[in-house]
């Protein structure tokens, strides 16, 4: 399956130009873009002013302060939870839905040991699922999802208003291709996984073709650089 999904006017659009990877939302506005730091002429400048340069893969047009920012969710326990009360340690947010055939049982089951990984190192890391199919994943449902996955992992879920609302503080996209005809419609998504730190806020995003020892090592420099 392809790394990203483009669908009507939220065509996505990879290019690769010279070690440079950009990452190209038609349709939405602002637009955002990731590059390598190399295609910025070298990580010295960032590193005088970005504590996590030295841990950083990608850069973000406009700076990692335009990802994130304080949502609403329902837990799997019916409650109320906000991104504030939720994000008390580094966290490991991914956005997906229960009824994905392939990407997401594949991305939590890779967050899932990514999060083993570094508990072995005494590194404690929260894995979150947030549902962008609120209509068939309710509170249980997502209980059932989840303790399959990770017993630490936590599913999130809520109206359409409040989905939408997560969605788009941290830039994701989906579409979903509910009808009303199919019960077991597809939704298409964006697929990446977001490093969440209670100072902080969002520090990184990792593709979902990094594999678990590579994003266990990536997290591990973030923790270290924040202590």
């Amino acid at each position: 399956m392809t790394r990203y999904f483009a669908i009507g006017a939220f065509a996505i659009l990879v290019l690769v130009l010279g070690g440079t990877t950009a990452l190209i939302l038609q349709g939405r506005s602002p637009l955002t873009l990731f590059q390598q730091p190399s295609a910025l002429g070298g990580a010295g400048l960032v590193q005088n002013e970005d504590a996590y340069a030295q841990c950083r893969s990608t850069v973000i047009a406009g700076g990692s302060d335009t990802i994130g920012g304080p949502f609403e969710l329902i837990t799997e326990d019916g409650a109320l939870v906000t991104s504030e009360s939720l994000i008390t340690e580094p966290t490991l947010l991914y956005f997906g839905y229960t009824f994905c055939p392939d990407v997401c049982p594949l991305d939590t089951v890779r967050n899932a040991e990514v999060v083993d990984i570094l508990a072995a190192r005494g590194e404690a890391v929260l894995p979150v699922f947030i549902s962008i199919d609120p209509k068939r994943d309710t509170p249980e449902r997502l209980r059932e999802f989840t303790e399959n996955i990770h017993p630490d992992m936590i599913g999130l879920t809520g109206s359409d208003a409040q989905v939408a609302a997560a969605s788009r503080a941290y830039r994701t996209y989906y579409n979903s291709h509910d009808d009303g005809s199919d019960p077991y419609y597809l939704v298409d998504h964006s697929t990446f996984t977001y490093l969440v730190l209670p100072d902080a806020g969002f520090v990184e995003f990792f593709r979902r073709d990094t594999a678990p020892a590579e994003m266990a090592d990536a997290v591990q420099c973030f923790l270290d650089a924040s202590s």
